[in-house]
């Protein structure tokens, strides 16, 4: 369970400040994936970052009772001058799993080949995409951040990458953001709509998907 107190996100901008998130109050129930959506720009990646602890908000706090996964797809995760498989081993010592199962699992899910052992600056983001969902999905997380890799390669990859996704939220909770409705559906229980630094949370997906078609009419 994640919840969100009075959480507050402005930046300066040429006509004053914009609020991505203005004293936002919700709560991301156990055991559910809820697909966060808005506009470009309206803050979701923001929010996600916040929520992981990459970036600090103006005011409020965030509770939660479990571990956190760092934001997949997020491209500061890795360092660009070692390889694939050493940035794996790395992030393996960090959360304290086991290095050889964490290297097998991602070398198998991300069909990286040799590139799994070249420098990770010279990946393509899809590339990196799919090792960043690769190590995340390797390691047990309460709660998993997906921003905008689920629908990374081909449809072969991205049945496999849904595959691995449900299982993981067999035990699991998850936010994720993608602009594809049919990924929301496929992955999503709920649904939350961010829009002029505002978070509606619905139990209804269908709801969420509507709230969030008629913003984008406006």
């Amino acid at each position: 369970m994640i919840e969100l107190r009075n959480l507050t996100k402005s930046f300066p901008s040429r006509r004053g400040r914009k609020y991505l998130l203005r004293e936002v109050n919700a709560v991301f129930p156990e055991g559910k994936a809820v697909g966060l959506m808005g506009r470009n720009g309206s803050g979701k990646s923001t929010l996600l970052q916040i929520i992981s602890g990459n970036v600090s908000p103006d005011g409020g706090e965030i509770l939660s009772d479990g571990e956190i996964s760092f934001p997949v797809g997020f491209a500061g995760t890795f360092h660009r001058d070692l390889t694939g498989a050493q940035n794996v081993r790395f992030i393996a010592r960090i959360y304290g799993v086991d290095t050889e199962v964490l290297l097998d699992f991602v070398s198998d899910f991300a069909e990286l080949g040799d590139h799994y052992h070249m420098p990770v600056r010279s990946y393509s983001s899809g590339m990196r995409s799919r090792l960043a969902f690769g190590i995340s999905m390797g390691i047990k997380f309460d709660t998993y951040l997906v921003d905008e890799v689920t629908s990374v390669g081909d449809a072969s990859f991205r049945a496999k990458s849904a595959l691995v996704f449900k299982d993981r939220m067999a035990t699991s909770s998850a936010i994720v953001v993608t602009h594809s409705i049919a990924e929301i559906r496929n992955l999503c229980d709920y649904g939350a709509v961010l829009e002029n630094g505002e978070l509606s949370f619905f139990e209804d997906l269908e709801e969420a998907i509507a709230c969030h078609n008629r913003n984008m009419k406006r």
